[in-house]
């Protein structure tokens, strides 16, 4: 089977390549990933002999028309994905989360290859803290950012392509991922290097908002079974029931770590910052059989941060660059 793999070097796709290398060997695995600040080769390093890694952009329909026709099946994890960000400048946004997305569409379609596509909880919006339901796949969308609007907007643009054009198309819609190779302007990663660094963490608002955490190993060996065994045209949950506030969340790092669970500041709240995300997964688990190896969250954060703190030489060099991006933004201390 050849799988091409966008978004190869980023925080979930690395790990995909990488897991996919290791427990499927009649896999060749193709990496189409354009190397933007969130994308990084070293990620790819320990199975850089095992892989095809080509540089390019999924807007470059020549490009990823050629590729595409080689393959059997794509993976499209390439995505621009940081609220933040896309809040200071939504064009990049638009430029790979849609039209790249129709890019591959338009590929896929012309060659029948098979696409599952990687979306987020986010298209949803977000619930009230006390709100007993959770995210299924009958849920409206209901974007907050511009993140997720073109998020959104690119499921929907598969959804007509498998309906209108016949496309063999799968989807997913994950809920927040941590792990190894994560990025350290990400919320769970930018706090255990704040720590390792001797720097206060720092949480939005009253940091009482809840995320769905989930293991990465946990989100692609779901995106495996929808591989396997999914429905065309279906969507697909995927989350481990890992509902934390992010003031738990940072006060378990500070825990591990061995530092005072009240060691961190708060910071002015940014605009339109979703209050929960809950996945409700049953469909995934009951016809897919899929279930987490990290149901216990505490575990996988346990395992995220020691391979943080063996592996500065990954994360370093990105940490300053991060850290004055944040300042730069006006990030303050509230009191």
């Amino acid at each position: 089977m050849r799988v091409l793999v966008t978004g190869g070097a980023g925080f979930i796709g690395a790990n995909f390549v990488q897991q996919t290398v290791r427990e499927r060997p009649d896999v060749q695995v193709t990496v189409l990933d354009a190397l933007t600040y969130a994308g990084n080769r070293d990620s790819l390093a320990p199975v850089a002999d095992a892989i095809d890694f080509v540089h390019g952009d999924i807007t470059d329909t020549d490009l990823v028309d050629r590729l595409v026709a080689a393959s059997d099946a794509v993976v499209h994890f390439a995505a621009e994905s940081h609220n933040d960000n896309s809040l200071q400048d939504p064009w990049p946004f638009l430029h790979t989360n849609i039209i790249g997305t129709y890019s591959l569409l338009q590929a896929v379609r012309k060659h029948d290859v098979r696409y599952h596509h990687i979306s987020t909880d986010e298209v949803y919006g977000d619930l009230e803290l006390d709100d007993p339901e959770r995210f299924t796949e009958a849920t409206a969308y209901n974007p907050s950012s511009p993140y997720s609007s073109t998020k959104a907007s690119s499921d929907m643009l598969v959804r007509a392509w498998t309906r209108s054009f016949g496309v063999r198309a799968t989807l997913s819609n994950c809920s927040n991922n941590y792990g190894p190779y994560q990025h350290v302007e990400k919320f769970i990663p930018r706090q255990i290097t704040n720590v390792l660094t001797g720097v206060r963490p720092r949480l939005y608002g009253d940091g009482l908002n809840v995320r769905d955490w989930i293991h990465v190993d946990d989100h692609n060996s779901a995106v495996w079974a929808v591989l396997d065994r999914g429905r065309t045209g279906q969507t697909y949950l995927i989350g481990a029931d890992g509902e934390t506030s992010n003031r738990v969340v940072v006060e378990s790092i500070l825990d591990v770590l061995g530092q005072s669970p009240d060691a961190f500041d708060f910071v002015t709240d940014r605009p339109g910052h979703d209050r929960r995300y809950a996945i409700d997964s049953t469909l995934l688990r009951t016809e897919l059989g899929w279930t987490p190896r990290y149901a216990d969250f505490r575990a996988g954060l346990e395992a995220t941060i020691a391979w943080y703190r063996e592996h500065e030489d990954w994360w370093g060099p990105q940490k300053a660059a991060t850290e004055q991006a944040y300042a730069a933004a006006g990030e303050s201390v509230t009191k």
